[in-house]
């Protein structure tokens, strides 16, 4: 059942990065083989201007083992791992670095020094996370968000989730997007707290006159399919079409991505927005090309 298909950058968010100037990125902890390839492919595609934070003999053996020169680029050596956030995010606020990229360090460490408000990083609307999800090179993304920072978000956090995704699918051509509210169910149960948000958030969303369709509760399968969305007789700008899925909890979208990816080899980009920089957060364990992915779309996040 696990798919052996090798996971594809998709070449639509490529071009809208490539739209936008070289930007100074900090690899945060970058000593270690997958994050130094993504960095070195995001360089090739020229993306990103790289500062490596981190243990500079690592480093250096790193990009040796791929044939890379990296003597033009800021090395800041820093050989404890946690301290290598505090010194990205420092650069982020002195404005050195437009995009934080994350390398070998463990997400909490260094979101915890982002959310420190003394480096003045955080905007008008909370902080969320973007998985914009592709099967074929030129595939049509399907947007998952939030799948990995906010844990259980009340109506008042996914509305900042919901704005931050109407922007970010702007700035990747979805002029007015499709969204689902996601939920076990259709219809909107008293058992299902999730469904009443949704009701919620389809209101709040139409008194606020977001530039989007957004329509809640809706399940997974007549989110996404029209044959689903018939056979139940769910009639809306959304079900079936949905160009995004705001997911209940991290545990939904979680589960979701990872299933896309070891099921269908879905390469999965995933960034931080909301704030004054965006963040890549990649796994650990991702491999380059949807790390590459994920560098392109916090290009495209940049105002």
């Amino acid at each position: 059942m696990l798919s052996n298909k090798e996971i594809i950058c998709p070449e639509n968010l490529l071009n809208f990065a490539h739209k936008k100037k070289v930007v100074k990125a900090a690899i945060v902890n970058a000593g270690k083989p997958l994050p130094m390839l993504s960095v070195l492919d995001a360089v090739n595609e020229n993306l990103i201007e790289p500062i490596f934070i981190g243990d500079e003999n690592e480093i250096k053996r790193c990009a040796e083992d791929l044939k890379w020169d990296i003597s033009k680029f800021e090395i800041i050596h820093e050989a404890i791992e946690n301290n290598t956030a505090a010194i990205a995010v420092k650069l982020a606020s002195e404005k050195k670095v437009r995009i934080i990229v994350k390398g070998h360090i463990h997400t909490d460490i260094l979101m915890k020094e982002i959310l420190k408000r003394e480096y003045g990083l955080l905007g008008k609307t909370r902080l969320s996370h973007i998985w914009h999800m592709t099967i074929a090179k030129e595939d049509r993304p399907l947007i998952i968000t939030d799948g990995a920072l906010n844990v259980l978000p009340n109506v008042k956090t996914k509305m900042h989730i919901l704005k931050n995704v109407i922007n970010f699918s702007n700035r990747i051509g979805i002029k007015r997007p499709k969204i689902a509210i996601l939920s076990a169910t259709e219809e909107v149960l008293d058992s299902i707290p999730s469904s009443k948000d949704a009701e919620e958030l389809t209101q709040l969303a139409k008194k606020e006159n977001l530039n989007a369709d957004v329509f809640g509760p809706l399940a997974f399968d007549n989110s996404v399919s029209q044959k689903s969305a018939e056979i139940k007789g769910i009639k809306n700008d959304v079900a079936g079409m949905a160009d995004v899925l705001l997911v209940p909890s991290v545990e939904t979208g979680n589960s979701l991505v990872k299933m896309l990816i070891y099921f269908s080899g879905a390469c999965a980009a995933g960034v931080v927005v909301g704030g004054k920089v965006p963040v890549v957060i990649t796994s650990r364990s991702d491999e380059a090309k949807a790390r590459l992915a994920s560098i392109a779309a916090a290009v495209v996040a940049l105002d």
